[in-house]
């Protein structure tokens, strides 16, 4: 079989695959969040943590649960990291440096898991499970509560509640992230993932000495870390790692835990606010720029210029040939479509082109599908702003699922989008204008400020990828990074639940002869050419300094 076909057939299986669960899974999200029955479980835990699940919240109140609830979040991580040296099971580890803790903090709790650490060579057992794996499902569940919050603002009128925080964080741990990564941990042991609390062992020689290798509960973090589009892996290689991702098969099954749930959580948008067929609107446009990405991505890297590139068929530096080039490039696009940041090959090890396209599938503001909640609520944003553009045009008040579209809402989502661009370009200049973080280029040239511009960029929007090469484990990178994934995760969810409480309040304006069809294809259209339109217009100069200059070279 051509790898080009094996590529294809992969394509066609994750599809199919992804049809059938999404409208079963999707019913089930919006009967999760809309019931008013809590199960016994949830009765303990908000007995524990004094949360009165019935409790209806307007946004600041929402808000204020999101943030302290991340804020102890960090908090916790942070000492996790500091103390790890005199806790149990850290494999006689040492305790992490203060600003690698911060960043590794940061990154969990904003589920970016950015990792500027060798993970089997710097985190014991607690640190792994007690820290990092809780945090993969509790960031993941605070990503769908303001989702649903946003699709809440939507569905209801003349009130500005938006549900209860603490009841929407607890089902998303309990009812839909659990049970699912019980599964998902299962076909991971059985296909032979490792999952086990064993320590150092020494394997062999390699290069005149011995390499060491230690286990863990690898296949239940490593199902989380997909499910959750969080990204952080076990050990340094991530997902090209034999021990987190051992078969073609693993690896097609992984691709689809990280489109399942931003997939899936477009029908329960049209579920819970009473139009599925909006839903299908929503998911024509990710759907429609997500197989664009993997047929751009699979083009350049199938097209082998020069012998040694004819002679393998393609671009496979940096790729694991268990993979192939096909299910190298659909999981690179996957995981910078969503806010995962999971790898099973090298980015840096791209074509110029490919290398691009990982950057742009970010700076989309990964939305196709998108991370678990964050990939929805981001596409509604820009929904709303391209149902205004569309006001503009036949000069009329717009109108987006009988709500207007007024002055306030186009500013809070105008605010939403500015903030990543100005995180990213203004931290890829400093550390470019600065002497000291250039010292951490592996690459000069182009290649060199993509390294930079992709780091900032992946950080900003929680994605947590690498370009690899750039050392970022400096004080400069680890705290600017850390800033970055911070504001670049709290600051946009300040303006979807403002403008999940403006809409909310609303009373809902009854559709007329003049009101633009958001659930035809045409409207699909017009969203992926208002994302496409400014991203362009916002990051199209950085592209052009970085894998522009080195793919047309």
């Amino acid at each position: 079989m051509s790898p080009v076909l094996s590529g294809v057939l992969q394509l066609l299986a994750l599809v199919a695959a992804l049809a059938l669960a999404h409208i079963p899974l999707g019913t089930y999200l919006a009967r999760v969040y809309s019931s008013p029955r809590h199960l016994r479980v949830e009765k303990w835990i908000y007995k524990g943590i004094g949360a009165d699940p019935d409790t209806q919240m307007r946004w600041p109140a929402y808000l204020r649960g999101v943030l302290a609830f991340s804020l102890a979040g960090v908090l916790f991580l942070y000492l996790l990291q500091r103390l790890q040296g005199v806790l149990p099971g850290s494999l006689g580890f040492a305790s992490i440096d203060p600003d690698q803790a911060f960043n590794t903090a940061a990154s969990f709790v904003s589920n970016t898991n950015w990792q500027s650490y060798y993970g089997e060579q710097a985190m014991g057992h607690v640190v792994q499970t007690a820290g990092l794996a809780v945090q993969n499902f509790v960031s993941a569940a605070v990503g769908i509560a303001v989702a649903v919050a946003l699709v809440r603002g939507f569905a209801r009128s003349r009130t500005g509640e938006l549900g209860n925080f603490w009841s929407d964080l607890v089902r998303g741990v309990v009812r839909v992230l659990v049970p699912l990564a019980v599964v998902g941990a299962v076909i991971l042991v059985a296909c032979g993932v490792v999952q086990n609390f064993s320590g150092i062992h020494e394997v062999g020689q390699f290069m005149g000495g011995s390499q060491q290798w230690n286990g863990g509960a690898v296949a239940s973090q490593e199902v989380i870390k997909e499910l959750g589009t969080n990204g952080g892996g076990y050990f340094n290689a991530n997902s090209a790692h034999p021990f987190e991702n051992p078969t073609p098969f693993t690896n097609l099954f992984e691709i689809f835990l990280i489109l399942l749930v931003p997939v899936s959580l477009t029908r329960t948008f049209g579920v819970m606010t009473g139009s599925v067929r909006q839903g299908y609107a929503i998911l024509g446009a990710m759907a429609a720029i997500w197989v664009s990405f993997v047929a751009l991505m699979m083009w350049t890297e199938f097209a082998h210029h020069g012998p040694a590139l004819q002679a393998a068929r393609g671009a496979t530096e940096g790729k694991e040939l268990r993979f192939g080039i096909g299910g190298s490039s659909i999981f690179a696009v996957s995981t910078t479509l969503t806010s995962t940041g999971a790898v099973d090959s090298f980015h840096s090890s791209y074509t110029g082109l490919g290398g691009g396209i990982t950057l742009l599938g970010m700076m989309l503001g990964e939305i196709a599908p998108g991370g678990v909640g964050s990939g929805l609520y981001g596409m509604l944003v820009m929904a709303v702003v391209a149902v205004f553009v569309a006001g503009l045009m036949v000069g009329r008040t717009p109108e987006y699922l009988g709500r207007k579209i007024g002055t306030r809402e186009i500013k809070y989502a105008a605010c939403y989008i500015l903030i990543t661009p100005a995180l990213v370009l203004v931290l890829t200049a400093a550390a470019m204008a600065l002497p000291t973080p250039g010292d951490s280029m592996t690459n000069s040239g182009a290649h060199g400020f993509s390294e930079i511009l992709y780091a900032y960029t992946s950080a900003a929007n929680n994605n947590g990828s690498a370009f690899a090469g750039l050392n970022a484990d400096t004080q400069w990178f680890n705290t600017t990074l850390g800033l970055a994934m911070l504001l670049g995760r709290f600051l946009p969810m300040v303006f979807v639940l403002a403008l999940a409480g403006s809409l909310a309040g609303q009373q809902p304006v009854p559709a007329t002869a003049g009101t633009l069809r958001t659930e035809k294809p045409l409207f699909s259209g017009l969203l992926v050419g208002a994302v496409l339109i400014i991203t362009g217009l916002t990051y199209f100069p950085a592209l052009a300094l970085g894998p522009l200059a080195e793919g047309l070279a």
